[in-house]
């Protein structure tokens, strides 16, 4: 299973997400290339939203996108292709978190709904740091990082990754109102102030660059090479 020939690749990007999954499930596994780089974004931010872990992070987006290959069939086109995937992504980086909060059991509860909350860290603000313009992504980072995960994710998905309404509640499987009211606590325990001043800039949080975008590509398709190609039901 090899990469897509640069050409090939640019022609393709401009296929929709279930057109690339078509012919994915046509035999073209190496397709599934450009759906990764599509999404390697958003999985990286969600991911790292829930585990505050660069490697964990990375650790879901393989494990979601080999589950989302082999379970390709059932992808069944009632939700954006985009949303399913991030679907599996937010199950896998909960799973996680609720692994290690077991395993530490001092830095979590659960709460009643089930829901795994993060202790929000005491931190302060270096005053030259929060003075320089160059630094207010790695800022809006950090105030994020301090918000119970519940929170956390909401505002990654609607905030930085510009999801609907309608789309974060799909993803992360609960009620749009339910969204609203996370997001609205979410804003209100983040600093106005800062969030004021990197708002504009929230774009800009959690990049994740092309060499670690290649790392996850490469280290998924050699998990792959083992897994029988994805058919049409």
């Amino acid at each position: 299973m090899g990469s897509i020939p640069i050409l090939e690749k640019a022609k393709l990007e401009g296929w929709t997400d279930e057109e690339v999954v078509a012919r994915v499930l046509a035999g073209e596994a190496a397709l599934f290339e450009i759906l990764m780089r599509r999404h390697n974004q958003r999985l990286y931010r969600v991911a790292r939203a829930i585990l505050r872990d660069d490697a964990e992070a990375e650790d879901v987006m393989q494990d979601a996108y080999v589950r989302a290959y082999q379970h390709l069939d059932q992808f069944a086109g009632r939700a954006k292709f985009s949303t399913w995937l991030t679907r599996i992504a937010v199950h896998e980086a909960l799973a996680r978190a609720q692994r290690r909060a077991r395993l530490q059991g001092m830095d979590s509860v659960t709460a009643p709904n089930g829901e795994v909350m993060i202790a929000m860290p005491t931190s302060t603000l270096d005053p030259e740091r929060s003075a320089s313009n160059s630094e207010l992504s790695r800022l809006l980072e950090d105030a994020l990082l301090a918000l119970p995960q519940h929170y956390r994710t909401v505002v990654m998905l609607r905030e930085v990754e510009q999801l609907s309404t309608a789309e974060t509640a799909e993803a992360l499987e609960i009620s749009e109102e339910n969204v609203k009211v996370r997001l609205l606590r979410a804003r209100a325990l983040l600093r106005k102030q800062l969030y004021e001043r990197a708002g504009a800039t929230s774009a800009a949080a959690f990049q994740f660059p092309a060499p670690r975008c290649d790392r996850v590509v490469q280290g998924v398709f050699v998990r792959l090479a083992a897994l029988p190609p994805p058919t049409n039901p």
